[in-house]
């Protein structure tokens, strides 16, 4: 049986040879995922916030749309599938006791977990926070789930720990319901203009 290695480095081959997302922004008549008013963050997020102040600081920088090149494409896949391969998808549940919890994982986490780590990654290799939004949807089961969404000059697009291939939002397969603001990531706006904006909660993906 492969080990775990083998199989990260299998994910990380598909992300460098898959084609990049762009050409899914320019078939797609709303490349952009409209925002509405501003609603309530997940409570895991704020509790995330109070524990870790300076990881929900606003970024300095005012590029809330990242202009992508095929090198910054191949390193969001690159991340993307890393991460995907090396974190273990298990719930709060079974690993704090807890029903939700979003912390950086070391192994093992589920959706929201994964969503943080591949965001430090990102903004640590150069990617605009601001363009950087995690996101909350509910999936095909109307189950909540938390990805993490690149907003770029061509389209939003959805990197999920669910998949290795990214794709636009609209072609994701998820209702979108709300995520980061661009303007200060403790702040959150709605993605669909019916839900109050009560708290949904991700769970981990199997």
């Amino acid at each position: 049986m492969w080990g775990k290695g083998v199989a990260v480095a299998l994910g990380l081959l598909a992300a460098l040879t898959m084609g990049g997302p762009a050409a899914d922004a320019a078939s797609n008549d709303k490349p952009f995922a409209k925002e509405y008013a501003e609603t309530l963050p997940p409570i895991g997020f704020v509790e995330f916030c109070q524990r870790n102040p300076d990881s929900c600081l606003p970024g300095e920088g005012k590029q809330r749309r990242a202009a992508m090149t095929e090198e910054k494409w191949l390193l969001v896949r690159m991340v993307n599938a890393f991460v995907n391969g090396s974190i273990a998808p298990v719930t709060d549940e079974t690993l704090y006791g807890t029903a939700e919890y979003w912390t950086l994982p070391a192994d093992a986490g589920d959706c929201e977990d994964v969503v943080l780590l591949k965001k430090k990654i990102l903004v640590s290799k150069g990617i605009p926070e601001e363009a950087l939004r995690i996101t909350v949807v509910l999936d095909e089961h109307a189950e909540g789930h938390a990805v993490l969404t690149l907003v770029t000059t061509r389209g939003d697009f959805i990197l999920d720990n669910r998949r290795n291939e990214i794709r636009n939002w609209a072609a994701a397969g998820y209702t979108l319901l709300k995520r980061q603001s661009a303007k200060d990531p403790r702040k959150w706006v709605s993605l669909e203009p019916v839900r109050d904006g009560s708290d949904v909660r991700g769970t981990a993906s199997k």
